[in-house]
């Protein structure tokens, strides 16, 4: 039905009562979504990227990440973003900070909510942070020390959760591990990426198994897709059967690790919201905002957005 715009009452909602009744979703467009793109996109156009994402319901923007430049070029006007962004009473607008020299930099431009990235495999980890496996939380203690100090929310990413390009597979019991650690430092909040995009449902639940075995509770987890083999749905549909309840996704589909060759773009949010209206699950998004909000930052980009739904929905 591409141009027809939205199916009238589709879909039908079948309500499954194991599941959910409410997800947060968690939008990593302005960050993890912008990232990777070779063109540098002007910050005005990074502001009102946002403002339009706020009146789509949405409750959670990831705004901007404070990384050196040279790792990501496309990030490096976070401050200057942060002025200029226009902030929506209710709505939160956490940043990635790297390390301590990021953390002083988002708490000079008033941040709230922060979010560190670890890594679940010693590859990763050394090609991403110059660390160890077990080096990395050193790096990460006085940051997440001080952020919690301050009063600020803290997340801990953790990436290479269900495969790595180098490694392979990942035992779900090591994710575990990393993840427990960074719990027992302060983290509110721990979402397990898949940054390649290798995992599949019976991989989810398994990890998921494993985390709450090793002592985190299944309301502190989160789950980032990447959709590189198409199973960002099922696998966040095995995640919701798991009790999780927030969902990271970037609007239009945008989105890559930089750090990772083969990861492609993240679970797009108009599809995982289509998912959720057909489910019943309330999100508070306006899906027809939000598709119009990637068909405008599509025009942008020029090129056509990977969501399935913007495109049956008459985006480009």
């Amino acid at each position: 039905m591409s141009g027809a715009g939205r199916p009238r009452e589709l879909p039908m909602v079948v309500r499954d009562p194991t599941l959910p009744d409410h997800v947060t979703i968690y939008e990593v467009g302005a960050r993890d979504g912008l990232q990777n793109e070779s063109t540098v996109v002007p910050v005005e156009v990074k502001a009102e990227f946002l403002q339009r994402l706020a009146r789509t319901g949405l409750r959670v923007l990831e705004a901007t990440s404070f990384v050196h430049p040279r790792w990501v070029p496309q990030l490096a006007d976070a401050a200057d973003l942060l002025r200029r962004m226009v902030r929506v009473d209710g709505i939160d607008y956490p940043v990635l900070v790297p390390n301590e020299r990021g953390l002083d930099r988002a708490l000079a431009a008033g941040v709230r909510h922060i979010a560190i990235f670890a890594s679940a495999t010693e590859t990763f980890a050394k090609r991403n942070l110059n660390r160890t496996l077990d080096e990395q939380f050193d790096m990460f203690a006085p940051v997440v020390g001080r952020a919690l100090a301050r009063g600020l929310r803290v997340r801990g990413y953790v990436s290479m959760c269900f495969g790595d390009p180098w490694e392979g597979a990942v035992a779900p019991c090591q994710v575990a591990a990393v993840g427990r650690r960074l719990v027992e430092m302060g983290c509110h909040q721990l979402s397990l990426g898949d940054t390649i995009g290798t995992g599949t449902p019976g991989h989810v639940s398994a990890v998921l198994d494993a985390c709450v075995a090793g002592g985190v509770p299944v309301r502190q987890l989160a789950v980032h897709f990447h959709d590189t083999y198409g199973q960002a749905l099922a696998n966040t549909l095995a995640a919701l059967r798991h009790g999780v309840t927030t969902v990271d996704a970037s609007a239009g589909g945008l989105g890559g690790c930089p750090y990772a060759e083969s990861a492609t773009g993240n679970l797009a949010t108009e599809d995982l919201v289509w998912m959720l209206d057909g489910l019943g699950i309330r999100h508070g998004v306006d899906l027809d905002a939000l598709v119009a909000t990637s068909t405008w930052m599509a025009h942008h980009l020029g090129r056509p957005s990977p969501s399935r739904v913007v495109r049956a929905l008459g985006g480009p």
